[in-house]
């Protein structure tokens, strides 16, 4: 924020925290105030940024699509790749999803966005119809069930629910009381980098 008085920019860091503060409880509220920093500083990455997640929130995807590349090409960073992929989804377009998705070099990206760009390509093949494909992407090295991280409920729950519409319902429950149990014991408080294992339906402390 280099460019803006001292003025401005407490006040686009001022609405910045709010927007990030009401984004699960009040999505409308935070893309408001999304939009205010905007007003104030929209050639600002993180601005830009912001809008685009809160556009996303509250179902404005052709909006939060344009942000988020907005954001892409100020800072140079995919880390909203799987927002852009998700967002193409919603407004219809699960082609171009699969293409945004696979123009990301993965290598490059850091474990809890490629996991979420999984889980969004993933989405994508399902809206073609085409859920063998779809199962295949969630098939990535994060993808094991004696370990979990942040990230890990959502990628299993994903994937018993591609599962379970091939009808491979063992599996699928399997996955699934993956998910809860690591839903669970990540909810249990520390640092949400820690790693944990998984053996026998329990998790554990990687220190017990």
């Amino acid at each position: 924020m280099k460019t803006l008085s001292k003025e401005n920019a407490d006040e686009v860091a001022r609405h910045l925290a709010m927007a990030a503060k009401l984004i699960d409880e009040d999505p409308a509220l935070a893309h408001q105030h999304a939009l205010a920093a905007s007003r104030r500083a929209g050639r600002i990455a993180i601005v830009r940024e912001s809008l685009g997640i809160t556009a996303y929130a509250t179902g404005d995807f052709a909006l939060a699509l344009r942000e988020l590349r907005t954001y892409r090409r100020i800072s140079g960073k995919d880390d909203q790749i799987a927002l852009m992929v998700d967002s193409e989804r919603g407004i219809g377009r699960p082609d171009r999803a699969l293409e945004t998705g696979r123009a990301a070099d993965r290598s490059k990206l850091p474990t809890p966005v490629r996991v979420a760009l999984a889980i969004a390509m993933s989405g994508a093949r399902l809206d073609l119809g085409d859920t063998e494909l779809a199962l295949g992407e969630l098939q990535i090295p994060e993808l094991d069930p004696d370990r979990a991280f942040e990230w890990s409920p959502a990628l299993f729950a994903a994937h018993a629910a591609v599962l379970e519409d091939l009808g491979r319902d063992d599996e699928a429950a399997f996955w699934a009381e993956r998910a809860d149990v690591a839903a669970d014991a990540l909810g249990m408080g520390g640092d949400d980098e820690d790693e944990i294992f998984v053996e026998d339906g329990l998790i554990e402390d990687e220190e017990s």
